[in-house]
């Protein structure tokens, strides 16, 4: 492992803990391994790296991420997650491929959910003029891929923007009702009616006068 890698596996093995290890593994599942780290930890880890090596630019950031996200330990990818939350603004058109890399392989909601409003709704604000339109490209192409978890980021993107008041909730809701069609009856229809859940639930919060049937041409916000 790099020098960074490996001082974040190690920071994370000591915080671990095996009685939170078998509390996430009981509600998370067996698809990955868990150290038993507190997200607090993890969240701390990262900033403690980012301190001991203040030079990552670009390439060693994805690298890094792509690094610890190699070994399917939950502290790990969610270390990988808080990464390249902290650093998005480095983030380029181009890495989202990787991100949605880290997607397919994640199908869990605390990775997948905070990887698409934290990190690519960012990354897609933050580009520069032109590229916001491949890189919207390619999020409107997860909104038809097979895989569930990708159509739930798809969802989950705009969702900073909404917060902030800046996004076009009738745009959310139009693509909410697709994929609520497209996915009747299918078993994966509980990741993507989840997601929308929580978009309208978070959006209650700041708009109560939005609602997911709002007619076209309603509210923006």
């Amino acid at each position: 492992m790099s020098d960074p890698a490996d001082f974040i596996d190690a920071a994370l093995q000591r915080e671990g803990s095996w009685r939170r290890a078998e509390e996430a593994k009981a509600r998370w599942g067996s698809a990955v391994q868990f150290y038993g780290s507190s997200v607090g930890a993890v969240r701390g880890t990262v900033r403690d790296a980012l301190r001991r090596y203040p030079d990552l630019q670009h390439d060693d950031v994805t690298a890094l991420s792509s690094e610890l996200w190699a070994v399917p330990v939950f502290e790990r990818r969610l270390a990988a997650v808080v990464l390249l939350q902290t650093k998005v603004r480095l983030l380029r058109n181009s890495d989202l491929t990787r991100i949605e890399g880290f997607i397919r392989s994640a199908r869990l909601e605390a990775l997948v959910d905070p990887l698409a409003v934290d990190v690519v709704g960012p990354l897609l604000a933050n580009l520069a003029p032109g590229e916001p339109v491949r890189g919207q490209a390619v999020v409107d192409r997860w909104v038809h891929d097979p895989d569930a978890w990708l159509r739930r980021a798809a969802l989950l993107v705009p969702l900073q923007a909404l917060r902030s008041g800046s996004g076009d909730w009738d745009a959310f809701v139009r693509l909410a009702g697709r994929m609520l069609e497209q996915g009747a009856g299918r078993a994966d229809g509980e990741v993507i009616q989840d997601a929308i859940s929580f978009v309208v639930s978070e959006m209650a919060k700041r708009r109560p006068d939005l609602r997911l049937n709002s007619p076209p041409g309603g509210h923006h916000g």
